[in-house]
């Protein structure tokens, strides 16, 4: 069975109504108890309410459960107790963070989660599937890849949760690696990629690709730029819970790779998707999908690692295009 945590959000609700049609055998949970029990009436599936304070309930609450989903952010308010209840009772944990301290956590947590036969995969959403399979692929078209360069595209609005989750992304400005090394960059002036419209300035973001990246592609310079259409709100303000259905499908995200060869030779491939939260919804689904049919190892692994790296194109409207 799967467990989806964090189901009543605005992210949560979609994957659950895609886990439905999918026909998943799967339960819904989260800490408010009206919120989940009208969602598990809807959806005609099991519910569970339960919070993260006491370790000793949460582990309780996942008996029964093969895989958890957490789609329940901020994660740096959720992962690191549901990771560690994860492991202590032999369940696979998959989320959809985008937040670099998540993947950190669930990088140091790989060697217990090996030991337990338990899988780590971080970021099955947007974050991070396309980036880290045009990484992969980029990177493969080189000889002797040495350095990778990241930029994201994103259209449309945000979620109030994005905004939550994105709350700590400024104290990590700055932050590349170096050498395999994590380091503070001084300069954090804008990038210059081209996305097929030409030359559009991106900022310096510390994404959970410094991370992945390094795992799926052996690369050792590591640095991750993003262009939005509009500023990510603040923390706080006044938003609408999402997006709206429309927004979603008329909106495009891209993810660029640009990896440099060590005899100085540049390749670019970009990867065009549907917006982030319609791509999150396939793909955190598909992805617990194939834990369920028994696709999985032991271990923190990146999406295209666990998955193969041919699993971001499989999400409906996905390509990679060689620039």
């Amino acid at each position: 069975m799967l467990l989806i945590y964090g189901a009543t959000g605005y992210t949560g609700r979609l994957i659950a109504e895609e886990a439905a049609r999918a026909g998943l055998d799967f339960a819904v949970a989260g800490r408010d108890r009206s919120k989940v029990e009208a969602l598990a009436e809807r959806l005609g599936v099991p519910g569970r309410t339960f919070a993260l304070d006491d370790p000793a309930t949460v582990r309780e609450e996942l008996r029964g459960a093969r895989v958890l989903l957490n789609v329940a952010g901020p994660f740096s308010a959720t992962a690191e107790r549901l990771i560690d209840a994860c492991i202590a009772e032999g369940v696979h944990y998959l989320d959809t963070t985008a937040e670099f301290a998540t993947f950190a956590l669930a990088e140091e947590r790989s060697a217990a989660a090996a030991e337990a036969g338990v899988m780590l995969v971080p970021g099955v959403g947007w974050d991070v599937v396309p980036s880290d399979a045009v990484a992969v692929h980029a990177a493969g078209r080189t000889k002797e890849p040495v350095a990778l360069r990241v930029a994201l595209k994103v259209t449309g609005g945000f979620s109030r949760g994005s905004v939550a989750s994105s709350a700590g992304i400024a104290d990590l400005i700055g932050l590349v690696r170096a050498g395999g090394q994590l380091v503070r960059k001084a300069d954090t002036a804008p990038a210059a990629f081209d996305f097929g419209a030409g030359p559009e300035d991106c900022v310096p973001v510390p994404m959970g690709d410094l991370i992945t990246a390094v795992h799926s592609t052996g690369l050792r310079d590591v640095e991750v730029f993003m262009r939005s259409d509009g500023a990510i709100p603040a923390p706080g303000a006044e938003l609408p819970e999402g997006p709206t259905a429309a927004e979603r499908l008329e909106g495009r995200y891209w993810a660029l790779a640009e990896v440099t060869d060590a005899d100085g030779t540049v390749v670019r491939s970009i990867i065009e998707t549907p917006t982030g939260y319609t791509y999150t919804q396939l793909s955190a689904v598909e992805a617990a999908r194939r834990v369920l049919a028994g696709q999985h190892s032991a271990g923190f692994r990146t999406p295209s690692s666990a998955f193969g790296r041919g699993f971001a194109t499989s999400i409906a409207d996905s390509k990679i295009t060689d620039l």
